[in-house]
């Protein structure tokens, strides 16, 4: 044999790897597509129980197909402070228990399905071109991507498939059976993991040579090859690492803990396979006589959920010892982030893994700037009943801060409609930009409201107390109106719709009788003709706040 055919052995091997990581890649995004709402869900489902943020890993992971993207996700969950260390902790765990489904389903390509499973890419290519429904196109992109990945195990089986007893399969045999080393093999593992960065194709690549006959270790390896499959767990630890370079500390924590679950992991099973050389033999092919690929799903299974069952009751003490590892930087505070920040939030592209998650970060986000914009407001009226001149700095100041954070906003959700979204996100997607600026127009008329207090204060004119007293009836409302839509807003509440209607309806009266009432003593000479100006705009601005903030809980009629 020449060299030549050396190389296309090469590059049928690279070839199959491309076309299992392409499945894979497409699986794992349509999969997030088809289960957006589902995966947002529970992602935002995290609470102080350890076991349900192990499930809430497990689940996001299977449906993903990528313990990289729920562990990133993580990150950025973190970093966005959304979720706290020790959540983020269990699902990591979890997402580890998760992606032991891809060994799995490479496994399957020892049975006889793999024509069936070819025939997928076909049927999935064709329900995504003819198809005009989006989650019909969704499911048949899915479908491809699991074909796809049988098309690369079955590229990568035949370059392996040499013939037993041949010269080649014994040359290939006689050095695999060379490395015996478990720490090379572990550092194997973790070098090739993190070099691909995947774990799955590295796990793939290792059942497919021993579904070929290619034993790392050779025929009596015995425990030769889980070592890289233990150093794999530890290699895939470097994608969150690289996603938290320029995180905030706690995003840094949480892969470090990511990285010390796997390693301490690593540690206990090393030490568990040395002390007892015979357990693939004893235990794993006890299991699965003749399936090499299946003994080692397996293993790869009982190696993530053991070290998550282990270590679950340990989150704590993983959380304390990251932070005394990675150590916060004494120039940035807890008190100074929060006063460098405001409501300027970090908008963690990490999210962005996930378009949905991102979407119902950024869309809780809103409502924390639909906050800030009221408490603007609030400022600005305050100001104007104390007759304070003050606040128009402040007012000022916020509104300077809402442009720049509606700047951050309106990029990040550009950077989210260039992802693929299914329609139900492309219309809240519209419908926040339309929010936005019904948010930004409130700090507006805030502005407003503190140059009618420069006239009041400037002009020396004076209001009466009946005037005073119905103008804070008709702000309580207002400020009544703002709880309701806010509510709304943010849970979709739709029954709540009307109760928001018919409170803005009462402004709507209050305003035309505030203006009556404001006529009627000009023409009765109790008030200043020169008031005029400042009382019928301060009203008129008021009851337009209303409406900005009624819009605002009608969006959600948008976003359906």
């Amino acid at each position: 044999m020449g060299v030549m055919y050396y190389v296309e052995i090469v590059m049928k091997i690279l070839g199959g790897m491309g076309a299992f990581l392409l499945g894979m890649n497409s699986l794992s995004g349509n999969m997030t597509r088809l289960a957006h709402g589902k995966l947002r869900s529970m992602l935002n489902k995290t609470s102080k129980s350890r076991f349900a943020g192990l499930g809430i890993g497990t689940a996001v992971t299977m449906i993903a197909q990528s313990s990289a993207l729920t562990t990133v996700m993580v990150v950025g969950l973190v970093n966005a402070g959304i979720m706290t260390l020790f959540q983020g902790t269990a699902i990591i765990m979890g997402a580890n228990i998760g992606t032991t489904i891809t060994a799995w389903i490479v496994s399957l390509n020892t049975f006889d399905i793999t024509t069936f499973a070819l025939s997928l890419t076909a049927i999935g290519v064709f329900m995504s071109m003819f198809s005009k429904n989006e989650k019909v196109k969704s499911v048949g992109s899915a479908l491809a991507g699991l074909g796809l990945i049988f098309v690369g195990l079955t590229f990568m089986s035949e370059a392996m498939n040499f013939e037993q007893g041949s010269a080649e399969f014994n040359a290939i045999t006689g050095v695999l059976s060379t490395v015996t080393n478990p720490l090379l093999l572990l550092l194997i593992g973790v070098a090739v993991t993190a070099l691909v960065q995947s774990s799955s194709a590295v796990t793939a690549i290792i059942i497919t040579m021993a579904g070929a006959g290619l034993l790392i270790g050779g025929a009596e390896g015995g425990n030769a090859v889980y070592y890289i499959i233990i150093g794999s767990n530890i290699g895939t630890c470097v994608t969150a690492l690289i996603s938290s370079i320029g995180a905030g500390i706690n995003a840094k924590r949480a892969a470090f803990i990511h990285f010390l679950f796997n390693f301490f992991g690593a540690i206990i099973f090393t030490v568990f396979l040395l002390c007892w050389g015979g357990f693939a033999d004893t235990v794993l092919v006890g299991m699965f006589p003749g399936h090499p690929e299946t003994q080692i799903a397996m293993f790869h299974t009982l190696f993530n959920v053991i070290c998550a069952l282990l270590f679950l009751p340990f989150i704590n003490l993983f959380v304390k010892l990251s932070n005394v590892i990675v150590r916060e930087n004494k120039k940035e505070t807890p008190e100074k982030r929060t006063e460098e920040r405001a409501i300027v939030a970090d908008f963690d592209e990490r999210l962005l893994r996930s378009p949905s998650v991102a979407l119902g970060y950024l869309y809780q986000e809103t409502g924390k700037i639909f906050s800030f914009a009221m408490d603007t407001l609030n400022r600005a009226f305050e100001a104007f009943i104390a007759k304070d001149e003050s606040a128009k700095q402040t007012v000022l100041d916020n509104n300077a801060e809402l442009a720049q954070i509606n700047k951050q906003v309106v990029s990040y959700l550009v950077k989210i409609s260039a992802s693929s979204l299914v329609i139900e996100d492309e219309q809240t997607v519209s419908s926040l930009h339309y929010v936005l600026s019904d948010i930004v127009r409130i700090g507006e008329l805030a502005d407003n409201v503190t140059k009618y207090t420069a006239h009041y204060v400037r002009d020396g004119l004076s209001f009466s107390a009946e005037f005073i007293e119905m103008i804070k009836r008709m702000y309580e409302k207002i400020c009544s109106l703002y709880v309701l839509s806010l509510a709304t807003f943010l849970y979709k509440d739709f029954e709540k719709l009307k109760e928001v209607d018919a409170l803005e309806d009462e402004i709507d009266k209050d305003r035309s009788a505030l203006v009556a009432a404001h006529i009627e003593r000009l023409n009765d000479g109790k008030c200043m003709p020169q008031n005029s100006n400042v009382f019928i705009n301060l009203v008129e601005n008021l009851e337009r706040a209303a409406d900005h903030i009624n819009f605002i809980a009608h969006s959600i009629e948008r976003a359906e």
